[in-house]
C-alpha cells in the first residue's frame, strides 16, 4: 500500500518533519513556499519546490496564491500522481509519538462508540474527558445543545482517521483565550465516531485516495480551510473515526487575535452550512467564495475526479 504524509512549511526542517522523515512505509512530502528556507533538506522525503509545485499544476498554483498553508493541496496532487492510497495531512508543529501511523483503521469495517447528535452536529472533543472544550470549526451556536448521552457499539467503514493531539490541542481562538490548555488525552475514550455532521481539521488526519478526491483546503476562507473541507467531505457520503492520541503539538507562534479574525466566518456560518447538509440542500457554492470555487474546480480536474 502507497501511504503518504504532505505538509507545508515555511520553517527549517522542525523536529516534527525530522521524525516524519524517518518513518518506515510512508513518504513525505513538504511543500515549500516563498518563505521557506533554501535549501531545505529531507533524508528521505520529497521537497516539493515552487517552482515545482508551478509546473505540477499551474492553474492550480495561481489560484491559491502564495505564503498560505493551502499550498498543501499541492501536495495532495503530487501523492495522488504517485499512486497514493492513504495520504496523511499533517503540520510542522504536531510531533508524532513513535507508534505513529501503526493502527490504520481505515477500508475495514471497525466496530466502535458511535454517538448519536441530536442537535445535528458532533463535537469529537467534547467526547473526551476535556468536554469543557470543543473542537476549532465546532458552532459556537450549538455548544450549550451538546449531548453525548445516545451512544451505542456499532460497525461501520470508514474513510477519514482523524487523530487527536496533546499538548495544545486545535481549538478555536475563542477557546484557546478561555482555557489556555496543555492536555493529555485519555487513550481508553477512542476510538469514536458519529453519524452527524462533525469537524476535522488538517494537522494530524488520514484520509484515503476516494475522501481526498473530495477533500480541498479552501483558499479565502480564513482559518476554516480545512474546517469546510471536513463539512464537504461529510456531504458526499464519507465517515470519520476519531482516534487517540499520535502527536502531541507545540503549537508554533500564533496571535490570537489575528487567529480569532480568520475564524469569524466560521462563527457565522458553520451552523448555517450545518443545517443545510442536514436538510439536504447543501451546495459548496452557496458558501465558498469565488477564489476558493475556482481552486477547488482546478483541483478535481487535476486529479481527474
Amino acid at each position: 500500500m502507497k501511504k503518504f504524509i504532505v505538509t507545508t512549511t515555511i520553517n527549517e526542517p522542525t523536529e516534527a518533519i525530522r521524525r516524519f522523515d524517518a518513518l518506515a512505509g510512508w513518504t513525505l512530502i513538504v511543500v515549500g513556499d516563498q518563505k521557506t528556507p533554501e535549501p531545505y533538506t529531507l533524508k528521505n522525503g520529497i521537497y516539493l519546490t515552487p517552482a515545482e509545485q508551478e509546473k505540477l499544476a499551474p492553474e492550480l498554483s495561481d489560484l491559491i496564491g502564495w505564503n498560505c498553508i493551502q499550498r498543501r493541496n499541492l501536495g495532495f496532487v503530487l501523492a495522488l500522481d504517485l499512486g497514493a492510497e492513504l495520504v496523511a495531512t499533517v503540520d510542522d508543529d504536531n510531533i508524532p509519538y513513535p507508534d505513529w501511523g501503526s493502527k490504520i483503521l481505515l477500508g475495514t469495517p471497525q466496530t466502535v462508540t458511535t454517538y448519536d447528535a441530536p442537535n445535528g452536529c458532533f463535537d469529537p472533543i467534547g467526547a473526551t474527558e476535556h468536554g469543557h472544550l470543543w473542537h476549532r470549526g465546532y458552532p459556537l451556536q450549538l455548544l450549550s445543545s451538546r449531548d453525548y448521552s445516545n451512544q451505542a457499539e456499532e460497525t461501520h467503514q470508514f474513510d477519514v482517521q482523524a487523530e487527536f493531539w496533546d499538548g495544545d490541542p486545535d481549538i478555536d481562538a475563542v477557546c484557546r483565550m478561555e482555557h489556555a490548555p496543555t492536555v493529555k488525552f485519555d487513550a481508553a475514550r477512542f476510538p469514536f465516531c458519529s453519524g452527524a455532521v462533525s469537524p476535522f481539521n488538517s494537522q494530524n488526519t488520514i484520509l484515503t485516495r476516494e475522501a481526498l478526491a473530495h477533500y480541498f483546503m479552501a483558499p479565502g476562507v480564513g482559518r476554516m480551510d480545512d474546517i469546510w473541507g471536513a463539512f464537504h467531505v461529510y456531504a458526499q457520503g464519507f465517515r470519520t473515526i476519531y482516534c487517540q492520541p499520535s502527536v502531541r503539538q507545540d503549537r508554533n507562534q500564533h496571535d490570537l487575535t489575528k487567529d480569532l479574525e480568520g475564524e469569524i466566518l466560521g462563527y457565522r456560518l458553520n451552523e448555517i452550512i450545518v443545517r443545510s447538509i442536514n436538510e439536504g440542500r447543501y451546495g459548496v457554492a452557496d458558501y465558498w467564495p469565488e477564489q476558493a470555487l475556482r481552486a477547488f474546480d482546478a483541483y478535481r480536474r487535476r486529479i481527474g475526479a
